[in-house]
C-alpha cells in the first residue's frame, strides 16, 4: 500500500509541501490545529494566513534572489506563487497580495485536490510512530506540547527571536494633501503600476523629532524567559533602529533616495512609506515599521507623521517570539531529522526568513517526501539555483555554532569568475544559470536564453 504523507501545519510551507506531494501522486493529510488552538500571531483559520507583510519582496528575478525565487518556484508548479500572482497588489518593483484573497486561493486549491485531506486538530507531541512520513511546517508559532517533544528528541534548545508586526493603516484616513503616490525612481512592479506607494515626507527637524519620540517610546514588556531572545536582523522593530543611531532610518526603511514631493517640489530628507494591502485598496501597510510599541504610544507617535495625522489603524503593530532549528547541526540534506528520518521539517522553522524562503523549503520538503513515499531516487536542486542556495545554507553551508535565520541573496550562491562576469552583470549570470540549471534539475528543456 502507498505511503500516506501527514503535513502538519496548514501555514504557507505546510500548504506548499502538501500540494508539491499532492501533485507527484502521493495521498496527503494537512494538520492545521487552528481553530482548535489559535496562536498569539494569527486572526483567523485559514490556510496559509499572511500575519505580518502582505508583500513577497522583490518580482525582478534578473537582479534580486528573492526575485529568481518566485521564478523558480513558478517553474515548480508552486501553488503558493500561483495564488500570489493571481490575487498581487500594484507595490512597485515587489510582489505584494490582498491576503484575504491570497489565503482563501490556497485554501480552495488544497480543498479541491483529490488526494489531499485537511485534519483541524492538534498535534500535541511527536507524531504517531505508525505515521512513517511526516513533514512538520509549524513555522514560528509551534505549539508547546510538540515544541517541547522536538526538543526532547533532538537533544538541542530551539533558538529564538522575535519577530514583530506593521500597522495597517485605513487609505481614506491619510492626508493626500501632503502625502503622494510614487514608486521609488519609478519603477514598474508586477501589477503594471510606477506609482505604488503612498509616501509621507519629512523634513530635518521632523525626522529628528520622531527618532527621539520612538527612542523615548513606550515598549511592551516581555516575560521573564523572553527577555534574551534575539531579533531577526531582517526584522528589527522600528524604535530598535531608532536607537541604533540617528541616521539609521534614513538610510534604511525611510530613506528618501529616488523620490520627489510634487507638493513642495523637492526629494524630502526622509520619508514613510505604505503598500497597499488589500485589493480595494482600503487598507495599507507601513512599510518597515514593525514595532513592539504599546498600542497607545503607536497611535500617538506614528499621527505625528506628516499626512497621518488623523490616520485610522485598522491593525496596530504588535510581536511574537519565533522558534526555530539549529539545522545544520540536526537536518540532513533532505530536511530530514539525522536522529528520526520519519520526520522532516519546511519553513521557517528551519531557519529560512520570509514568505517565499519559507514556501520554498515547504516545496522541496514536499518533494522530497513524495519521492521517499514513492521509493524513487531524488536529488537536491544545484547550488546554483535559489531553492539550493538555500537549502544547502541551512543544511550544510551554515555554520552550526552562529546559525541565525537568512533570507535567500546571491551571497549563498556558488561565486562566478569575476574575469568573465563583472558589477552588475554578475546577478544576471547567475540568474540566467540558475533557470537553466534549474530546467535541468526538473527534466524539462534548458531555458532558451
Amino acid at each position: 500500500m502507498t505511503q500516506t504523507i501527514h503535513v502538519i501545519g496548514g501555514g504557507l510551507a505546510g500548504s506548499e509541501a502538501a500540494w508539491q506531494a499532492a501533485e507527484a501522486g502521493l495521498d496527503v493529510v494537512l494538520h492545521e490545529m487552528r481553530p482548535v488552538r489559535m496562536t498569539e500571531a494569527h486572526s483567523g483559520e485559514g490556510l496559509a494566513e499572511l500575519v505580518c507583510s502582505n508583500s513577497f519582496r522583490s518580482d525582478d528575478w534578473e537582479n534580486n534572489a528573492v526575485g529568481l525565487l518566485h521564478e523558480e518556484m513558478r517553474r515548480a508548479g508552486s501553488l503558493i506563487l500561483s495564488a500570489a500572482d493571481t490575487h498581487k497588489l500594484p507595490a512597485g518593483g515587489a510582489l505584494a497580495v490582498d491576503r484575504d484573497g491570497f489565503s482563501r486561493a490556497v485554501e480552495a486549491s488544497i480543498v479541491a485536490h483529490p488526494r489531499i485531506r485537511i485534519s483541524r486538530e492538534e498535534i500535541a507531541g511527536l507524531p504517531p510512530a505508525d505515521w512513517e512520513n511526516v513533514i512538520i511546517a509549524t513555522g514560528p508559532l509551534t505549539s508547546p506540547a510538540l515544541a517541547e517533544s522536538l526538543r526532547a528528541l533532538s537533544g538541542e534548545e530551539s533558538l529564538a527571536f522575535f519577530d514583530a508586526i506593521a500597522p495597517i493603516v485605513e487609505h481614506d484616513s491619510i492626508d493626500m494633501s501632503v502625502a503622494w503616490l510614487q514608486s521609488r525612481y519609478d519603477k514598474k512592479g508586477p501589477g503594471g503600476g510606477d506609482a505604488d506607494y503612498i509616501n509621507c515626507p519629512m523634513s530635518d527637524v521632523q525626522y529628528r523629532d520622531f527618532v527621539a519620540a520612538l527612542r523615548e517610546g513606550d515598549t511592551t514588556t516581555f516575560k521573564e524567559w523572553e527577555k534574551n531572545t534575539p531579533y531577526f536582523e531582517g526584522c528589527l522593530p522600528i524604535e530598535v533602529m531608532a536607537v541604533r543611531g540617528e541616521e539609521t532610518l534614513r538610510f534604511g526603511p525611510m530613506k528618501p533616495v529616488g523620490l520627489f514631493d510634487p507638493h513642495n517640489n523637492r526629494r524630502p530628507y526622509a520619508v514613510v512609506q505604505l503598500r497597499q494591502d488589500n485589493a480595494l485598496g482600503t487598507l495599507w501597510n507601513m512599510v518597515g515599521f514593525q514595532t513592539k510599541l504599546k498600542h497607545g504610544e503607536q497611535t500617538r507617535i506614528f499621527r505625528a507623521i506628516p499626512g497621518l495625522d488623523n490616520a485610522r489603524f485598522a491593525r496596530l503593530g504588535g510581536i511574537h517570539r519565533n522558534t526555530f532549528l539549529n539545522s545544520p547541526r540536526l537536518l540532513d540534506e533532505s530536511l530530514r531529522l539525522k536522529v528520526q528520518p520519519r520526520l522532516r521539517f519546511a519553513g521557517q522553522v528551519t531557519g529560512v526568513e520570509g514568505y517565499v524562503e519559507s514556501a520554498a523549503i515547504g516545496l522541496l520538503a514536499g518533494r522530497f517526501a513524495a519521492a521517499d513515499a514513492a521509493g524513487t531516487a531524488i536529488s537536491s536542486p544545484p547550488t546554483t539555483t535559489a531553492l539550493g542556495a538555500l537549502l544547502h545554507h541551512i543544511t550544510k553551508g551554515a555554520d552550526e555554532k552562529t546559525f541565525q535565520p537568512m533570507n535567500v541573496n546571491f551571497g549563498l550562491f556558488p561565486p562566478v569568475d569575476d574575469a568573465k562576469v563583472r558589477g552588475r552583470d554578475r546577478k544576471k549570470f547567475m540568474a540566467h544559470r540558475a533557470l537553466a540549471d534549474l530546467d535541468l534539475w526538473l527534466g524539462r528543456r534548458a531555458a532558451a536564453e
